[in-house]
């Protein structure tokens, strides 16, 4: 997927400009900036959501994966129903285990299973379509750091074994580092850095990386 010049306006405010991105198949590129740098608003851009100007080309099929998980999912709906919508209900057996639940999974409501496994649920769902692109706007966030690891862990498996080109959007540096393969900062709206991962975050070239990444808690390094 390719994205020339998008800019998002809601109004007179600016929320995106002038933004040039590559998505390469079969890579995972990371969108990474502080609330309010813009992030969101290129990811309803790019699937759909919000009017935009400039083009995206190369993914005809986008979907994507919310923050809040129960609040992406109908909770009057079976995760099986649910799953079905996109996919038929032959796929949601495969779809499942594509994401470690077991099949039984399928019978329950979106209160009765854990935030983690909502959120496995949110992502099976969005494959169930068949994505040439998935957009992951801060998926684990809203999860228990905990949990936070098996999802990301789930990103790289599905990368490695479908092939799956994604847009992967957080605050969190260290998170974009440890499953994207190129790194784009965006600060109010513009994008400040790209690189390969290891570059970006090895050798920050602009400033607000480096606050970024001062930003990323270290062991023995105290928060208070």
């Amino acid at each position: 997927m390719i994205i020339e010049n998008l800019t998002v306006r809601f109004g007179s405010f600016t929320a995106v400009d002038d933004i040039t991105l590559e998505v390469p198949s079969g890579s995972i590129v990371g969108l990474v900036g502080e609330s309010g740098s813009g992030k969101s608003s290129v990811a309803r851009a790019v699937s759909g959501l919000v009017p935009h100007t400039g083009t995206i080309t190369g993914a005809s099929r986008v979907q994507m994966v919310f923050q809040d998980p129960y609040a992406s999912l109908d909770p009057r709906m079976r995760v099986g129903a649910s799953i079905a919508e996109g996919s038929g209900k032959e796929a949601v057996e495969h779809l499942l285990s594509l994401v470690s639940l077991p099949p039984e999974v399928a019978q329950r409501y979106p209160r009765e299973l854990s935030g983690g496994m909502r959120q496995r649920v949110a992502i099976a769902r969005a494959l169930g379509a068949q994505p040439d692109l998935l957009v992951a706007d801060e998926i684990t966030s809203a999860l228990d750091v905990s949990v936070q690891g098996s999802v990301l862990n789930l990103v790289r498996r599905l990368r490695d074994e479908l092939g799956l080109s994604m847009l992967f959007i957080s605050h969190n540096l260290a998170v974009v580092r440890y499953v994207s393969d190129v790194v784009a900062v965006l600060h109010h709206g513009r994008i400040v850095e790209l690189g390969p991962t290891e570059e970006v975050v090895g050798a920050p070239a602009h400033d607000y990386t480096r606050s970024l990444l001062e930003a990323v808690p270290r062991l023995g390094r105290s928060t208070t």
